[in-house]
């Protein structure tokens, strides 16, 4: 695994200006680098605030469309993280209630968002689609509401006018993009296809990869767009299968399962195949040709095995089946972590207060004791200290912008089952 830094980045919120971020090629990445009214903190005591907080969160997670097998993983993160906080009685209680975000086509946020702001909720865990979050994101921030999304890479919520209402521990696909043009060229690729969805996701992952593959002398011989909703998609396949690529790179959601038939049945081989954390999914039978050799890359560092069978203890618990994937599973759970971390340090539940305290939490602000759980996290507050948690997502360290300065990005390769197992 590589080490890659980056100083803080600021962005012009209402309160910052915009700062640079260092790029470099690496392998593997770690990156070093108006609600509810509340009670008010005691710092003088280590039982807690002398009023118990309630914290009242909504999630807008796919529960249905092209990113729905994201969903049980994310959920199943959110509820883990509530039941720990609210088991371990340190002054503040999660109460959440659970929304369907769908996609930009299906569009079911539209019906979740507006309830849940209604219910008079402080945060929002959600979406997963970076297009998605988009859509509703501007009216979180007239709401007052903290939008914090476990999932998006799209570049442009760095620089979001968002007053300060939107985080995410999910790294950039600055960085995503970079793992995986590197991983390409690595793998001795020289001319290469792309297949990418025509939204803030695909556009801002396809601009990405290309510029850091031809930077280290490939050439992108070929690529075409599709849009959210499209159900055919012969004609993308004929125009990369055309200039002969020696690789093809599919920046796509669920559309992977009906496009890689087509370009098998063109002549290319899956060995060749590139996948991104929107289609690498342990696909199985739901694919109907081999994906054995094909690559791919996701967020997030390995997770020990006791927190996966924490996460599908919390999930089954829920009336649900087994988890089959635990992507992004890690950073829902970090997210409700900090939001109670946040709330519970500024002796409030509403979102501006608990906003201005989430990098402080994060171990963003420099400051602050090491504390990797909310119970140890929470005694430190309770004490009048200051906390600096390392989730299960990596160390976080929010800068100014809201994005994570501490992140993984994993490499992961397909079996002759078409499942994958991580590699790098």
């Amino acid at each position: 695994m590589s080490v890659f830094s980056r100083g803080n980045a600021s962005r012009s919120r209402l309160r910052t200006v915009i700062g640079g971020i260092a790029v470099a090629g690496v392998s593997a990445l770690v990156l070093a680098g108006c609600s509810g009214g509340g009670g008010t903190a005691d710092p003088s005591t280590s039982s807690g605030p002398s009023e118990e907080l309630t914290l009242k969160i909504g999630t807008v997670l796919p529960q249905t469309g092209s990113l729905a097998f994201l969903g049980p993983p994310e959920e199943a993160g959110v509820q883990l993280a509530v039941n720990e906080v609210n088991e371990a009685g340190a002054g503040i209680t999660v109460d959440a209630t659970f929304g369907d975000s769908g996609d930009a086509d299906n569009k079911a946020f539209e019906t979740t968002v507006p309830k849940l702001q209604s219910e008079g909720v402080s945060a929002m865990i959600g979406a997963a689609s970076s297009g998605v979050s988009k859509l509703f994101l501007d009216s979180n921030v007239s709401e007052g509401i903290i939008t914090f999304s476990p999932a998006n890479t799209s570049p442009d919520f760095t620089t979001w006018d968002d007053n300060n209402l939107y985080w995410r521990t999910a790294p950039s696909d600055l960085l995503q993009g970079e793992v995986l043009g590197n991983l390409v060229a690595e793998d001795g690729h020289k001319n290469i296809a792309i297949i990418y969805q025509n939204d803030a996701y695909g556009t801002g992952l396809y601009g990405v990869v290309k510029e850091v593959f031809e930077a280290s002398g490939g050439t992108v011989v070929a690529d075409a767009s599709y849009n959210d909703g499209d159900t055919s998609f012969d004609a993308q396949v004929a125009t990369v299968t055309a200039a002969n690529p020696d690789a093809i790179v599919l920046i796509t959601f669920d559309q992977f399962a009906t496009i890689a038939p087509l370009l098998v049945n063109a002549g290319q081989s899956a060995e060749n195949f590139y996948l991104v954390d929107g289609n690498l999914k342990q696909w199985g039978t739901d694919v109907s040709v081999s994906l054995e050799g094909a690559k791919g890359t996701t967020p997030g560092p390995v997770l020990a095995d006791d927190f996966q069978e924490r996460l599908n203890d919390a999930w089954t618990a829920e009336g649900n089946s087994d988890l089959e994937d635990f992507s992004y599973a890690a950073e829902s759970y970090d997210a409700v972590i900090l939001l109670a971390l946040a709330s519970l340090a500024a002796g409030s539940t509403d979102a501006a207060d608990i906003a201005e305290k989430l990098q402080e939490v994060s171990g963003g602000s420099g400051d602050g004791e090491k504390c990797d759980s909310f119970e140890a996290c929470a005694e430190i507050i309770n004490g009048g200290g200051v906390a600096d948690y390392d989730g299960y997502s990596g160390g976080v360290a929010f800068d100014d912008a809201g994005d994570p300065t501490e992140a993984t990005i994993g490499i992961f390769q397909y079996k002759a089952d078409n499942t994958h197992e991580r590699i790098n």
